[in-house]
């Protein structure tokens, strides 16, 4: 599946994305929300988990300025990046971005849609848009607040503060920081203790996380209602019970 912007890796119970236009910085143009596009079809059809990651020591330095500086008034009401960042953060299975450099405007607004972001100490994490004229339109001014509350959203978004790696993570944006070279490495940690549950389980946790407060509890009660009749929770936990009667 790799593309002009992608470099896909594929394993049994994941897909690996690495953004793929290092002489632009990685910057999100239409043909990379293409390509993500048609990312987020097949793992519609075919839930396993995501793992999002830059080259060359960039995740995404954001929109590609050269495209959004002729967008029009329509083009913005089309949403166009905020709408494959929505399909990626509403996929069926867990979202893991792994942040090295620069992941700003667009690329830090593909960060936040991820379900768990991940860094390095270089990293350089923010939304400049107001510097362009524009807003962070993408995600940015609803995910960002829920992320690292409300303060500090608003210096990030208004008063164009970056965060670094350690700032991130002491702001709870991120949650662990690795050295450049094993960032990946940290990525597909995370992702094997993920994929050591019950994928069924994994998809209903994401699907009622995400639900508005006033599905609750009732989100919780349905969910558990199918997987209480699900074989793969019998065998979980005949297995468990076995073990403790050792």
């Amino acid at each position: 599946m790799t593309t002009e912007t992608l470099r896909v890796t594929e394993l049994a119970d994941r897909l690996v994305v690495t953004l793929d236009r290092p002489e632009r910085r990685n910057a999100i143009d239409q043909r990379m929300v293409d390509d993500l596009h048609a990312i987020c079809e097949r793992l519609e059809r075919e839930p396993r988990l995501l793992i999002l990651t830059g080259t060359e020591g960039v995740f995404a330095s954001g929109a590609d300025i050269a495209e959004l500086r002729e967008r029009t008034g329509d083009d913005a009401r089309r949403s166009i990046n905020a709408t494959v960042f929505t399909r990626i953060a509403e996929l069926p299975m867990p979202v893991i971005a792994a942040l090295d450099g620069y992941a700003l405007g667009g690329g830090a607004e593909l960060a936040y849609a991820a379900d768990f972001r991940i860094g390095t100490a270089r990293l350089r994490i923010g939304n400049p848009e107001t510097s362009l004229g524009i807003i962070a339109a993408a995600g940015a001014l609803w995910r960002l607040p829920q992320l690292v509350g409300h303060p500090l959203a608003a210096e990030m978004t208004m008063a164009g503060r970056v965060l670094t790696g350690e700032e991130a993570l002491a702001a709870g944006l991120v949650s662990d920081l690795f050295e450049p070279g094993d960032l990946v490495a940290g990525a597909h940690a995370l992702a094997d203790r993920i994929a050591a549950n019950d994928p069924l389980a994994t998809q209903y946790t994401k699907r009622v996380l995400r639900a508005p407060l006033a599905d609750h509890p009732a989100a919780e009660q349905e969910a558990q209602a199918v997987l209480f009749e699900s074989d793969e929770k019998h065998r979980r936990m005949t297995e468990f019970l076995e073990r403790r009667r050792r």
